[in-house]
């Protein structure tokens, strides 16, 4: 679900980016006050884990599409919705810049597709008061499908939302519409059995990694849980990143392929000037386009550039968040307070 610049309008493009930069300006706020120090490895690593799980798409049967993972209820669950949100951005950041996933000028909108309504939408109003460790596993199951296809849709309503308000005419609001719904709440169905699995093997390893207050009554000590449990998704990491995303399918996702249906093509032109300078800037700041090594490339003939790109692009998600913890530490050591 990742927008390509040209589906945007520069105002739309404005507006998204000023709604994703103020959501990250009070997430930044709340986890400065709320989240431990012992969080903090966990949100690299799980920024991590969710940008090498984004790379293995999945073919949806009998559509001619394919799908990935979007990785925010995932997120939402383990470090709960403001630190889930930053680390959505931080791997969709990572994306633009380094692998030319999605333009920079959508960049906004991308964030707020796929972090906000998940994070600050879904999780919050259906997934964690509805999650109960008393009810019957299918019934947890079905929470969190119905969780992750509801934010499917609501992330695939609101790119339908601004492409017609961005003037692209050639994707009727209709039309443009009953191709995407349907297609991502497939897509979510992937997504929700994923996540419950996920979730259920960390609940029954590492039960205090949970947020919801219902799902750690145990009040097992987070400080006894984190080591063992990184690790594993470290090697997780690096196992998807470098093997599994080989297996991808390279069928057209949820977006291109509606895009492709209505218009016979996945590529749009782009409306104006300003498309233009951001497709040229970022064709030069990217170091592996489409997850893979530039033609020009050296490094082609000895390493395999998906491999290369899976255990690089985990490599950069992980230490941006460990940064971003760094400077948490620094400023809450210069105000006085203490985790």
């Amino acid at each position: 679900m990742h927008m390509a610049d040209a589906l945007l309008s520069p105002v739309v493009s404005g507006t998204m980016t000023i709604a994703a930069s103020t959501a990250v300006y009070f997430s930044y706020k709340k986890v400065s006050k709320t989240l431990d120090e012992v969080h903090l490895p966990l949100m690299g690593v799980m920024g991590a884990f969710v940008f090498a799980a984004q790379m293995i798409n999945f073919t949806i049967p009998g559509t001619g599409s394919s799908g990935h993972l979007g990785g925010g209820m995932l997120l939402a669950a383990l470090l709960g919705p403001y630190a889930g949100f930053l680390s959505m951005m931080s791997v969709l950041l990572i994306q633009a810049i380094f692998f030319g996933d999605g333009g920079l000028m959508a960049l906004g909108a991308n964030i707020i597709n796929l972090g906000f309504f998940t994070c600050f939408v879904v999780y919050p109003l259906i997934y964690k008061p509805m999650m109960r460790r008393g009810k019957p596993i299918i019934y947890r199951a079905i929470i969190t499908v119905f969780s992750a296809m509801t934010a499917m849709s609501l992330g695939a309503f609101a790119v339908v939302i601004e492409t017609v308000l961005s003037g692209r005419t050639e994707l009727p609001f209709f039309e443009f519409m009953i191709l995407m719904i349907p297609i991502h709440l497939a897509i979510g169905v992937v997504e929700g059995l994923v996540t419950f699995f996920v979730l259920e093997f960390v609940y029954q390893q590492r039960p205090g990694m949970l947020q919801n207050e219902e799902m750690i009554k145990e009040g097992i000590p987070k400080k006894q849980l984190r080591k063992g449990a990184i690790i594993g998704l470290i090697i997780s990491v690096l196992l998807i990143g470098s093997v599994i995303s080989l297996y991808a399918s390279e069928l057209p996702d949820g977006l291109e392929w509606s895009i492709e249906n209505i218009v016979g093509s996945t590529d749009l032109e782009s409306q104006s000037g300003l498309h233009q300078w951001f497709s040229s800037f970022q064709e030069k700041i990217t170091l592996l386009p489409d997850y893979n090594f530039k033609e020009n490339s050296q490094l082609n003939s000895s390493l395999n550039g998906t491999s290369f790109s899976g255990i690089v692009g985990g490599i950069l998600t992980l230490s941006l968040l460990l940064l971003f913890g760094f400077i948490l530490r620094k400023a809450k050591g210069k105000s006085g307070h203490e985790y």
